[in-house]
């Protein structure tokens, strides 16, 4: 074989590994608790999960009771909230992960999943938000601010965002996720 034959070879090879590695849904990816143990996102399979980039320091922080009081409505019927505390924007969230649990365990009674302190956006973004905002998403592009919400159907597909200034409680969000509790993974 020439040596450019090879390098096709081996350029395919690498372009189908790199594209097997790809994630398919939020269920590919582990990130740590809040307390540090590893979870797999693969464990919320079946379920609707509403994912929030959080801060403990912002205008929007209020809202952190109206996503426990979705938790606490719908968790039975299978919604998750998750939490992802981040710094990124205006330094409103400059805790470290212990003194943030406790602040939402005291101040708003948090009792939905909460993980540690990650990068939402720029350089060193998780690739969960890499994947969650990339371009080729279905609903992609940057975070906007603190609280962004991605909703998530029991198949592990993004199907809506929402904006930071939209109260978890909105009708229109209530409404998005009883019409997902209400149907079935797979359909």
């Amino acid at each position: 074989m020439h040596r450019s034959g090879l390098i096709s070879v081996l350029l395919l090879a690498f372009l189908g590994m790199a594209a097997a590695a790809a994630p398919g849904s939020v269920y590919d990816f582990t990130l740590n608790r809040i307390d540090g143990t590893p979870q797999s996102l693969g464990d919320y399979r079946g379920k609707v999960v509403l994912l929030v980039n959080v801060a403990s320091k912002c205008g929007y922080t209020p809202q952190y009771e109206g996503l426990e009081s979705l938790y606490d409505r719908y968790r039975g019927r299978g919604l998750v909230v998750l939490g992802f505390p981040s710094n990124d924007f205006g330094a409103q969230e400059p805790g470290e992960n212990a003194a943030i649990a406790e602040f939402c365990r005291a101040t708003w009674s948090v009792r939905f999943p909460m993980f540690e302190k990650i990068h939402v956006k720029g350089d060193a973004q998780h690739p969960l938000y890499a994947w969650l905002t990339a371009p080729s998403a279905a609903l992609g592009g940057e975070i906007e601010w603190n609280f962004q919400k991605f909703l998530v159907d029991r198949d592990g597909n993004v199907v809506e965002r929402f904006a930071p200034s939209i109260d978890p409680e909105d009708p229109g969000v209530v409404a998005t996720i009883e019409g997902l509790l209400a149907t079935p993974a797979g359909s």
